[in-house]
Formats: C-alpha cells, sequence, structure tokens
C-alpha cells in the first residue's frame, strides 16, 4: 500500500437495494476517500454467493470479493440484526475468507476492521456487534474501538436516503478515521520494519 492512500473494503447490505446497512455502510467509505483512502464496496448483490464449501469451484463473485480483501488495508463490516445475530448473507461472505487461511496475512491479520450494527431496535444491534466482534478476533483482525449501533426504527436518513443523524454521523466519521488511520500506522510500522532489517542485513556483510 502507499500510505497516502489505504485501500479500505467494505462489506454489507442485504438483499434489497438501498437498505438500511448499505447506506451506512457508504456513508463510511465516504469518509474514508475523504481521509485520504480508496475503497471498494460489496453490497448485497456483490455478496449474494454460493452458500460457501471447502474445495468447491468459486464464482466470479466470490473470486472478486476475496481478491480485494487479500489487497485491503482496512475492512468495514456492516450488517443488519436478523434474529439478534449477523445475517447469513454476511456470515457466509465472512466464511469465504477460509480462503485466505494459507496466505502471508492470514484472514485479516494486521487489519484494522470497523463493525456496524444496524436493527430494528437496540437489543439487536448490541448482540450483532458483540457478535462481530467476536468473527473479527477468529479472523484475526484488530476491531476499532468505534463500533457503530445504528436503530433503524429512528428517522436518521434523509428524503434522499443519506445519513442526517448527527450523532450517528459523528460516529460513523469516527470510525472511518480509525479504520484508515491504523491502516497507515501500520504501514509506517512495516516501512520501519524492512529498515531495521536491511540495516542488521548489511551489517551482516
Amino acid at each position: 500500500m502507499s500510505d497516502a492512500s489505504p485501500f479500505i473494503v467494505g462489506l454489507g447490505g442485504t438483499g434489497r437495494p438501498g437498505s438500511s446497512s448499505e447506506r451506512v455502510l457508504r456513508h463510511v467509505l465516504a469518509a474514508c476517500e475523504r481521509e485520504g483512502a480508496t475503497t471498494e464496496l460489496f453490497d448485497g448483490a456483490a455478496l449474494d454467493m454460493p452458500m460457501y464449501a471447502f474445495g468447491t469451484e468459486r464464482t466470479d463473485k466470490a473470486t472478486a470479493l476475496i481478491a480485494a480483501l487479500r489487497r485491503a488495508d482496512g475492512v468495514v463490516i456492516a450488517s443488519p440484526g436478523y434474529h439478534g445475530s449477523v445475517s447469513g448473507l454476511i456470515k457466509n461472505a465472512l466464511d469465504y475468507t477460509e480462503d485466505m487461511a494459507k496466505d502471508p496475512l492470514v484472514y485479516f491479520e494486521g487489519r484494522a476492521v470497523g463493525l456496524i450494527a444496524v436493527a430494528a431496535g437496540w437489543q439487536a444491534t448490541g448482540t450483532t456487534l458483540a457478535t462481530l466482534r467476536a468473527i473479527t478476533h477468529a479472523l484475526r483482525g484488530w476491531p476499532t474501538p468505534m463500533a457503530v449501533a445504528v436503530n433503524s426504527v429512528l428517522p436518521i436518513f434523509a428524503d434522499d436516503g443519506s445519513v442526517s443523524d448527527a450523532g450517528i454521523t459523528a460516529q460513523l466519521d469516527v470510525l472511518a478515521a480509525q479504520v484508515v488511520g491504523f491502516a497507515r500506522m501500520r504501514a509506517l510500522d512495516d516501512l520501519a520494519r524492512a529498515s531495521a532489517a536491511a540495516e542488521r542485513a548489511a551489517g551482516d556483510s
């Protein structure tokens, strides 16, 4: 990555175009771009893939998702809360990261992961966020300190579909800044480690 332009991948949405979780995710990715990042969105349509199965032939959608995640310097996941947990669509997409199990950067190793839960009620947002954090830890990712719970029952969107609630907007922008900022810090750390290794190699020669 260029430390000036981290690459951030967003996963989120439902089978319905323009869902609440998709709109919230689009807001975050736009905020990441304002922070200087480049982004790629995988919405509900892009994540509509066969159930994950080890060793089966991958569809074009699955291949594109894993290729983007392998390049990613940071990830943002926005899941609707279905029956107190993440949706099957999002969980299935995350199951495909098993294809990254033997990569140099395994799963989400070394990447910040911003988490968002959108549900019709606070209880479901809380349990969905907890599940997303547990999955991120299992995938060796680093959940950002800011995670955002969005109660979709409240009037948080403007007529054009954009996020209009000032409190939610502020939280989403902080989450975006943390994902991009962590990616930049990691890039500087990688540069410092490479420089130190080169100095050691020069000293040994």
